[in-house]
């Protein structure tokens, strides 16, 4: 009770694409967002995160980007050397997949970025059979023609983005419904909607209709986002189509939790989350 007003308890809100080398973490301590899924940094340092994090928030992490020699995101000014595992070979996708269980990653991040070199099938078949016996997740980040579909294909758990830079084929969708898709569409936005956000958009509207899970998460640290709840993005998952529970689950975690409780029913649209969730303290 909260000025004589019933409260109402949800759990706190889960961003499943961080990367915390690139924002300023201490915002994050006490507020809404209660964990966070770090999607790629030098495990060292993701690993000290998760040992000191900020107050009330959960860390998990996957430590670096496992890419080809040269691939995404060799050589970008904001990846650290320690960010990005180069994988040359079968051998040394199974090494590398050891590190990240020994590290305690929670999953393996693989970069396939068209523009860049990119792994062959037989390596990247190789960091998928061995994340799976490790009982690790496959995270991919799949940019440019035909690298989603790979994913797709070759066992991947997770799309770290919902896919922006092609319009994937409903027989494609289908055979992806199994997946979990992380949104990050506000990374997209922009004026006069760029063609970026409008195949993303049409792309998850149709995986949502297929039975395909779509989780929130902002790609935080990515240009100018927020340090804690991304409305704009709360917004677009509500114009693709979640609603409700569905919604509910998107955003908010389990009830095992950091829960926030607020003076108002249960949102049901992204409007009335976006509300609740300015006016929520954590209980």
């Amino acid at each position: 009770m909260r000025d004589g007003v019933p409260e109402v308890t949800l759990p706190g809100v889960v961003d499943r694409h961080v990367h915390l080398g690139l924002v300023d973490r201490a915002l994050l301590a006490d507020g809404p967002v209660a964990e966070v899924h770090d999607l790629g940094w030098d495990p060292r340092e993701t690993a000290a995160w998760a040992a000191t994090p900020p107050s009330g928030v959960r860390v998990r992490y996957v430590g670096p980007f496992h890419t080809a020699p040269g691939g995404y995101p060799t050589g970008r000014s904001w990846a650290p050397d320690g960010a990005v595992r180069h994988v040359a070979s079968p051998r040394e996708a199974a090494q590398a997949v050891a590190d990240v269980a020994a590290g305690r990653g929670f999953a393996v991040k693989v970069a396939l970025h068209a523009g860049m070199e990119v792994l062959p099938d037989d390596v990247l078949g190789a960091l998928v059979t061995e994340a799976h016996a490790a009982g690790l997740l496959v995270l991919v980040h799949a940019e440019g023609a035909g690298q989603a579909e790979r994913a797709i294909a070759v066992g991947a758990d997770v799309l770290v983005h919902v896919p922006w830079t092609e319009s994937l084929s409903s027989g494609l969708i289908a055979r992806a419904a199994h997946m979990t898709w992380i949104s990050t569409l506000a990374i997209h936005d922009g004026p006069g909607r760029p063609i970026g956000l409008e195949r993303a958009l049409d792309n998850a509207r149709r995986f949502v209709a297929a039975g395909g899970t779509l989780a929130y998460g902002t790609d935080m640290g990515n240009g100018p986002t927020p340090v804690g709840v991304n409305e704009r993005e709360i917004e677009l998952l509500g114009e693709v189509g979640l609603a409700g529970e569905r919604l509910l689950r998107a955003v908010l975690g389990p009830p095992s939790g950091h829960a926030l409780a607020a003076p108002l029913p249960v949102p049901t649209t992204a409007a009335e989350l976006i509300v609740w969730l300015r006016v929520a303290r954590r209980s």
